[in-house]
This record gives C-alpha cells, sequence and structure tokens, in this order.
C-alpha cells in the first residue's frame, strides 16, 4: 500500500523497487534503485522521512518519525547505498551513508550513525547517540567496540548493490499460488 496522510503523498523514484505487503505512508522520499522488501513499514505521519539512492530496507522492517521538539524536526534519514536488515526498527535517527543495520536491530530517536559502519544484529542504538564514521556498533545498550579496516568498511557498499541486483531479479517474481 502506498499512501498520502492529511494530503501528502510519497515521491518514489521511477527506479526503485517496492515489493508486495509492504506499506508507504505520508511524507517519504524514496530515492533511485531502492528497494523496500516484504513487509516493510514506512510510515511518515508528522515528519519526512529520506530514503537515499542504492539503499534497502529489508523484510518487515520499521520504519517511522519521531515528535518534534525545539531541537529537532522529528525526520528519518537514510543516506546513499544503506541495508537495513531483516526486522529493524529505525525511529527517528539519521544513518549515514553505506552502512549496515544487522537483522533486527533498532536505532532511536536522535541517534547518528556515521558513515560506512557497521550496527550487529540485534544491537540497540538508544536515543541520541552518535557514532564516528567506520564504526563497529554492538550490544544493548549498543557501544562503539572498534574503528572497521578497509575490507569491513568494503562490505557496506558491496552490500547495496547485491540488493540493487537482487531486487531486480524479485520484481520479476510471477504469484504461483496465494
Amino acid at each position: 500500500m502506498i499512501a498520502s496522510f492529511n494530503g501528502i503523498s510519497p515521491r518514489i523514484a521511477q527506479s526503485a523497487v517496492i515489493l508486495p505487503h509492504t506499506s508507504i505512508i505520508g511524507e517519504v522520499e524514496i530515492g533511485e534503485s531502492v528497494s523496500v522488501w516484504y513487509g516493510s513499514v514506512i510510515r511518515a505521519d508528522g515528519a519526512r522521512i529520506h530514503i537515499g539512492s542504492g539503499s534497502n530496507i529489508q523484510d518487515n522492517s520499521i520504519i517511522h518519525i519521531g515528535y518534534a521538539t525545539q531541537d529537532f524536526d522529528g525526520s528519518t534519514i537514510i543516506d546513499e547505498n544503506v541495508t537495513i536488515g531483516h526486522n529493524c526498527i529505525i525511529h527517528a535517527c539519521h544513518i549515514e551513508a553505506e552502512c549496515i543495520i544487522g537483522m533486527g536491530a533498532i536505532v532511536m530517536d536522535m541517534a547518528v550513525i556515521g558513515a560506512q559502519s557497521i550496527v550487529g544484529a540485534g544491537s540497540v542504538v538508544t536515543k541520541g547517540k552518535k557514532f564516528p564514521p567506520k564504526s563497529l556498533i554492538i550490544g544493548n545498550p549498543a557501544r562503539l567496540v572498534r574503528s572497521l579496516n578497509d575490507d569491513e568498511v568494503a562490505q557496506g557498499l558491496a552490500s547495496a548493490l547485491h540488493y540493487q541486483h537482487l531486487a531486480s531479479l524479485h520484481s520479476d517474481l510471477k504469484v504461483v499460488k496465494e
């Protein structure tokens, strides 16, 4: 379902792949070659959500906004070539380019994940936490474990490119039986 909220409709690039059973609502901007996978919900009903080109939002993930305050507009920003793993919750935060957010991770309001970082599966990034680029972030609450090496940094872009290819294959699926 792609739906307007308060008269504002999602803007989705023509090359984006939106797979079945997803919901995209309100002030959402989805860039070129983005893929949104089965069962995900992207709901912008009070602030905006931006998903940069080449990013992927994997199955059953939730992306939502927060409440605006004097210091924060409540938006969720996901930069280019970011991988959001299965069953993640991304809430009113900023994830910079070429990050990997592991399966089941939660990133909360006003958090900033620096470019080319990895957030480990199941980690919980609490409100307002800020991590520098090229960080390995793990735990509940999440903490900086160490800086990533060059091979680990390269995984961010490689993951995004893999999902761009995989999305093109899924966009041609034919339902055999419901």
